[in-house]
């Protein structure tokens, strides 16, 4: 019976993925915005944070996995090629950007010992540091997020349901309706939207949850 259960959610889920995941995404960001609004505890923002991203995360994460780097090879251009080096560059720059803000920061911080006031020295490095790693952790997510979902994209089109595309036929190869529902999910767009919504909130996750400790 629960296979049959099984069974009959996937496959309604697998007619119209994409709308099930914005729908899911859409509900779980409208509970986020309740939970900042209502001043929740942050565990709580984190776990909705969780389930907003979730259905596309693991869609895309078995997606990826299952797919051999020779099929991306294979669709790469040398402008894309370049391209996305170009932006872990930036990504670079604005880490070496925030590691000299951490410096001065840390400087400071001496010439604050070196008035006698040795105590501020955990409060104002612990102040800093719940800034900038939170900011620098959700630019990593960002960035892990767009390159997902460019290599989704080449693999697998931005159709709700592709006809053709370039995932191995070995995934999920004895579950048709499950690879059309988790194929469905992995949509780039839908993965980018959440997954950027998820770096944005990140900071103001992490800065609320800091404030409650």
């Amino acid at each position: 019976m629960a296979r049959v259960t099984e069974n009959r959610v996937v496959t309604l889920i697998g007619r119209h993925p994409l709308a099930w995941g914005t729908a899911w995404s859409a509900a779980f960001g409208v509970v986020l915005a309740a939970s900042v609004a209502a001043d929740w505890p942050g565990w709580l923002d984190w776990l909705v944070l969780t389930a907003l991203v979730l259905p596309s995360l693991v869609a895309t994460i078995i997606v990826l996995s299952g797919t051999p780097r020779r099929h991306f090879d294979e669709m790469s251009s040398v402008f894309s090629h370049f391209f996305v080096r170009y932006l872990a560059l930036v990504i670079a720059v604005g880490a070496w950007s925030a590691s000299v803000v951490v410096g001065a920061a840390i400087s400071q911080s001496i010439q604050l010992a070196a008035e006698g006031r040795e105590q501020e020295i955990v409060g104002i490095g612990f102040d800093v540091m719940s800034v900038i790693v939170p900011l620098v952790v959700g630019v990593l997510w960002a960035a892990f997020v767009l390159r997902c979902a460019w290599f989704l994209a080449k693999a697998r089109g931005w159709a709700e349901v592709p006809e053709r595309d370039r995932i191995p036929d070995a995934l999920l190869a004895g579950h048709p309706a499950l690879r059309r529902a988790v194929v469905g999910l992995a949509h780039p767009a839908l993965f980018a939207i959440t997954g950027l919504a998820v770096a944005v909130a990140v900071p103001f996750t992490v800065g609320e949850f800091t404030v409650a400790l």
